[in-house]
C-alpha cells in the first residue's frame, strides 16, 4: 500500500492500480498543493461532513465518476447531489473491487453547512481501510477513547493516521497514546497547522512516538509512505 498524504486529513491510498481518496479537502486547504481536477481516485472515503473534511468530495466524485463511500444519511445527501455512492455505518463492513472498508466510531460530530443552516450528516467515524495485506486505519476526527484498545486487539493496524491539532480533535498526547492502544506501527500525523488553532509541532510528536518503539511520518503534502 502506497500512502500519500495532501494535508489536514486527505489521503490517497494506492495498490495494484486501485485508489482510495479519503476525506478530499483541497481546494479551500492551503497546504494541499494539489487541485481537485490534478486527482484521480476509483473511490471516495469520508470520514464525516465537516467541510475540512467532506471538501471537494462531489467535484471529484463527478469528475471521476467514481461512489461515495460514507455513513448512511452522508452517502444519501451525496446521493442527492447527483453522485453515486455507497451508504454504510459504524461497525459495518465491505469488500469493493480491490479493498475494504470497516467503519469504526469516533467521538465528535457531523453536519453540512448550507447558508446559514446546518444540516444532521449522520455519526462521525473512523475508517479501516484494507488493500493487499495492509490495513491503514484511518482516525477521521476525535479525541482519545477506550475502544480505540477494542479496536487494536481486532485488527492488524500497519499504519495509522491520527489528529494531533488539539482544539477540535484530539491532540498529541491523547494521540500518542491511541497509537500504543491501536498497536500501530507507523503513524502519520493529521490534522494539524492547517488553521492557527490546530498548530502543532510534528517533529516534537514524532520523537515521542519513537521512545514507545513506534515509526512517526510527519509528511509534507504530496510526500509518501510505502508499507
Amino acid at each position: 500500500m502506497k500512502i500519500t498524504y495532501y494535508g489536514h486529513s486527505c489521503i490517497l491510498a494506492e495498490h495494484e492500480g486501485t485508489r482510495v481518496l479519503i476525506d478530499p479537502f483541497l481546494s479551500e486547504n492551503p497546504l494541499s498543493g494539489i487541485k481537485p481536477d490534478e486527482i484521480g481516485t476509483d473511490a471516495i472515503v469520508l470520514t464525516h461532513a465537516h467541510g475540512d473534511h467532506f471538501g471537494d468530495t462531489l467535484t471529484i466524485a463527478r469528475r471521476n465518476h467514481c461512489p461515495v463511500i460514507a455513513v448512511f444519511e452522508l452517502a444519501m445527501y451525496c446521493q442527492q447531489k447527483g453522485v453515486k455512492t455507497h451508504a454504510m455505518n459504524i461497525g459495518g463492513a465491505y469488500c469493493f473491487p480491490g479493498f475494504r472498508v470497516k467503519y469504526t466510531p469516533a467521538f465528535h460530530s457531523s453536519s453540512i453547512a448550507e447558508g446559514d443552516q446546518f444540516l444532521y450528516a449522520g455519526q462521525p467515524a473512523g475508517v479501516l481501510l484494507t488493500m493487499g495485506d495492509k490495513t491503514l486505519y484511518h482516525a477521521g476526527d476525535t479525541c482519545l477513547f477506550s475502544d480505540m484498545r477494542l479496536i487494536g486487539e481486532r485488527n492488524a493496524i500497519d499504519a495509522a493516521a491520527l489528529p494531533i491539532g488539539d482544539n477540535f480533535t484530539m491532540g498529541p498526547e491523547e494521540a500518542l497514546l491511541a497509537a500504543q492502544w491501536i498497536k500501530t506501527k507507523h503513524v502519520i500525523p493529521v490534522h494539524y497547522n492547517t488553521f492557527p488553532v490546530i498548530h502543532q509541532d510534528p517533529q516534537k510528536f514524532t520523537a515521542a512516538l519513537a521512545e514507545v518503539g513506534i515509526q512517526g511520518h510527519p509528511l509534507k503534502s504530496g510526500e509518501s509512505l510505502e508499507l
